[in-house]
């Protein structure tokens, strides 16, 4: 295969065998957010755990890719690259994922396999009003006030799970929250979201300071655990844990648990703003995407009956 050695080890860090000094390595690590190094260091204890080694030949990727196709999504494989190559790259090494190898592998996969993504069900305006009804003692507080910030901020879940008391402005029409990392804001620039008191009687904004109130937060992580007993913990709730909520919730008011996860709530704000006729640079405004083509499947879906060209015939 190679003169390297593969080693069976399980990977702390993306940097756990880089040759750069530990300082350099801390930088490394700080310019990752804590979900992103969790995602990655999961991904390559995968890869080590099959066999593989850091640095790795092309040789050995393609055969791990080979390996998976078929029991794992075109998008975990597609990941697990991603992760392989930072192994390398943040080392100073080149990355095997670069090769034409490694590339007409995936594409041989897709080709065999499919790339469609599961898409995971927006929870839409109506959903989130269902799910939010009847919420009563201090983990209800908490799952109202999550529920409807999740929605109102369009937030994934690891970003909802991150926000402290100290992210939180009070503002005459809302509030405002700070985002001071996100997956797709790595250097942490951050970016504010307007989250506005709601027309109805359900609202983000007064259901935020009601958990709040109740659970006499003052500082650090806003959304925490709550046992049996309605005692709450003093770290942060997990990211899996706002999954939990929503398929929780969801198979409470009717809803197919299976279709539904934290994601469903930054997918059915994007809906719900798309059915409404909202721009897309305003929706983008929101959720921080990039560009109009990051949103283009959530629109194409919300609007599919909008102008549609059967409708226009039968």
């Amino acid at each position: 295969m190679s003169n390297w050695v593969v080693r069976p080890v399980i990977a702390t860090d993306c940097t756990e065998h880089s040759p750069v000094s530990p300082e350099v390595s801390r930088y490394i690590r700080a310019s990752l957010s804590e979900n992103s190094r969790k995602a990655y260091r999961a991904d390559l204890n995968h890869f080590l755990a099959w066999g593989g080694c850091i640095p790795a030949t092309p040789e050995v990727v393609a055969r791990y890719l080979a390996a998976y196709a078929g029991q794992l999504a075109i998008a975990t494989l597609a990941r697990r690259l991603v992760s392989i190559s930072k192994a390398h790259t943040t080392q100073g090494i080149s990355s095997p994922t670069d090769a034409e190898l490694v590339c007409a592998t995936l594409r041989g996969i897709r080709h065999t396999h499919g790339s469609a993504q599961r898409q995971v069900a927006p929870a839409v305006k109506e959903d989130v009003l269902m799910m939010v009804a009847g919420l009563e003692g201090v983990k209800g507080a908490r799952d109202k006030a999550l529920l409807l910030l999740g929605f109102a901020g369009a937030f994934r879940r690891g970003e909802l799970v991150a926000l402290t008391v100290a992210d939180i402005e009070q503002a005459k029409q809302g509030l405002i929250v700070y985002l001071r990392f996100s997956k797709t804001d790595q250097e942490g620039q951050g970016r504010k979201i307007a989250i506005p008191f709601a027309r109805g009687a359900v609202c983000p904004v007064m259901a935020l300071s009601q958990w709040l109130e109740v659970s006499s937060i003052k500082e650090g992580p806003i959304f925490r655990p709550v046992n049996r007993h309605g005692t709450i913990a003093s770290v942060a709730l997990s990211a899996q844990a706002v999954a939990h909520v929503v398929k929780e919730r969801a198979k409470a008011v009717g809803l197919d648990p299976s279709q539904y996860a934290g994601h469903s709530l930054r997918a059915g704000l994007v809906t719900s703003a798309a059915q409404l006729g909202v721009s897309s640079w305003k929706i983008r405004q929101q959720t921080g995407h990039k560009s109009d083509a990051m949103l283009a499947r959530y629109i194409r879906d919300a609007n599919i009956f909008v102008d549609n060209a059967a409708g226009a015939v039968l």
